[in-house]
């Protein structure tokens, strides 16, 4: 099982430049798997063991032998799901009650509602709906295209349910196809940096500026965090995702900011002047039309590790769609193998949010692999990473994966330690890796969105 692990390890170390020789210092243990037709679960080991090999890789740039890295195949499927156990309390749900899959006049089409301003996006072009119901029978009476391409250009969230082929023929999954899973380039030289950082805690004093939202940014950030980063996470003042907050802000600060604002963009443009990491999650042109393109980036931090992600690709006539991961599933044909694999009626998602999971680890891996080439050659980096890409990563290893179910998690799968959320306490899964000598740790607790104001903590 854990052969198509080493092999997509392998393929994602490669594509964020990894020297080859270093997979052997990772390895990969626990039977079984997540339900799907995918080979979900090697994804999970993989993502989470290409970050971790990019932390060892730092690691020994610092002066340490390269440690091993050991990926439980179980926990990492764990942790593609909820990391967090609440002692006493609920996390809310996860889905808005309009969000879903919907029967078209032909085919199936899924909506995503869950931010107000793309639900209402939706209901401008349905009409409003009190439930699921009242929004089925306004969807039935399009066809599925049709209703994709007014949903979006009224700047909503959706996606036809796509078979494979037909997705591999689109111009956006041609483009997809095309692309690197990690493009990492060179940009301009750093100045001399000092960080806090040691082997046991290599990112100490790295500063990263987080614009990042459901699911796949936050979760890199999380993992950065882990491993000592000074994350400070920016929000604009309206915006709220309450069923994420708890499980992806452990050891990080939440401030808001208007970047429309002049007082909000001076001090974001001055949070950024010391940032080393720029991590970003909006729409390709999101930045550029707030007057922060690269070049402006660049002139505010020379040498920046400016990271980006988006949904469904750099490329292609999709490249400034809105996306989130069960949108990609839609279009890239998973959720319709995950049907036919099924036998079922009607879309088949993963088991997990696997592709923002992914990319999360992805995103961090690269982060860090550029933060190496930073010590190593004083150079600053740019990296581009896409659900749509990671994606094909899954896709590419087929279908027809069989493989009894995970043992039932027990108290033993659970840290110990109580963690004083904004929220209440709780505790966390124990670690999906293991760094020899480098433990995965976050030093606050889960705190809300705007619980902090936007400063660099001092020192």
């Amino acid at each position: 099982m854990s052969a198509h692990a080493q092999e997509m390890a392998s393929a994602a170390w490669t594509a964020i430049g990894g020297e080859p020789a270093a997979l052997a210092a990772l390895g990969f243990a626990g039977e079984g798997a997540l339900p799907s037709t995918f080979a979900v679960s090697d994804l999970a080991a993989a993502t989470v063991g290409v970050a971790a090999l990019a932390v060892g890789e730092l690691v020994q740039v610092l002066g340490g032998p390269l440690p091993a890295a050991a990926v439980d195949r179980r926990l990492a499927s764990f942790w593609f799901a909820k990391s967090i156990r609440p002692i006493g309390w609920r996390l809310p749900p996860t889905w808005n009650a309009l969000a879903g899959d919907y029967a078209a006049a032909d085919g199936w089409i899924r909506l995503h509602t869950n931010a107000p301003h793309h639900r209402a996006a939706a209901e401008r072009v349905l009409g409003r709906a009190r439930d699921k119901t009242e929004m089925a029978r306004a969807v039935e009476r399009w066809r599925a295209e049709d209703l994709e391409s007014a949903v979006v250009d009224e700047g909503g969230c959706a996606a036809v349910m796509r078979a494979r082929r037909d997705w591999e023929s689109h111009p956006q999954g041609g483009a997809v196809g095309a692309e690197p899973l990690a493009h990492l380039v060179a940009t301009d030289r750093a100045p001399e940096r000092a960080w806090a950082s040691t082997p046991a805690r290599p990112l100490a004093g790295v500063k990263v500026l987080d614009l990042t939202r459901v699911l796949a940014g936050p979760i890199a950030s999380r993992f950065l965090a882990g491993y000592g980063a000074t994350v400070l996470r920016i929000d604009p003042p309206d915006w709220n995702e309450p069923a994420i907050i708890p499980e992806v802000t452990p050891g990080k600060r939440c401030a808001r900011l208007d970047l429309r604002d002049p007082g909000g963009r001076s001090r974001f443009e001055a949070l950024l002047a010391e940032a080393d990491v720029l991590l970003c999650g909006y729409r390709a042109d999101a930045l550029d039309r707030l007057g922060y393109g690269a070049a402006a980036r660049r002139a505010i931090t020379p040498g920046l590790i400016d990271v980006r992600l988006d949904a469904y690709g750099w490329t292609g006539p999709w490249s400034r769609r809105r996306g989130f991961d069960s949108l990609v599933q839609m279009s890239s044909g998973i959720a319709e193998a995950g049907m036919r694999w099924k036998a079922a009626t009607e879309p088949v998602p993963l088991p997990v949010q696997a592709l923002d999971h992914a990319t999360g680890y992805l995103l961090a891996a690269s982060t860090i692999r550029a933060l190496t080439l930073r010590v190593t050659r004083r150079q600053g980096t740019q990296a581009r990473l896409s659900l749509a890409r990671t994606a094909k990563l899954l896709i590419d290893q087929g279908e027809g994966f069989s493989a009894p179910p995970f043992a039932p998690e027990t108290d033993e799968d659970v840290a110990p330690a109580i963690e004083a959320t904004a929220w209440g306490e709780a505790r966390r899964l124990v670690p999906p890796v293991a760094i020899a000598g480098v433990p995965m740790r976050w030093d606050s607790p889960a705190a809300d969105l705007g619980s902090a104001e936007p400063v660099w903590p001092a020192g």
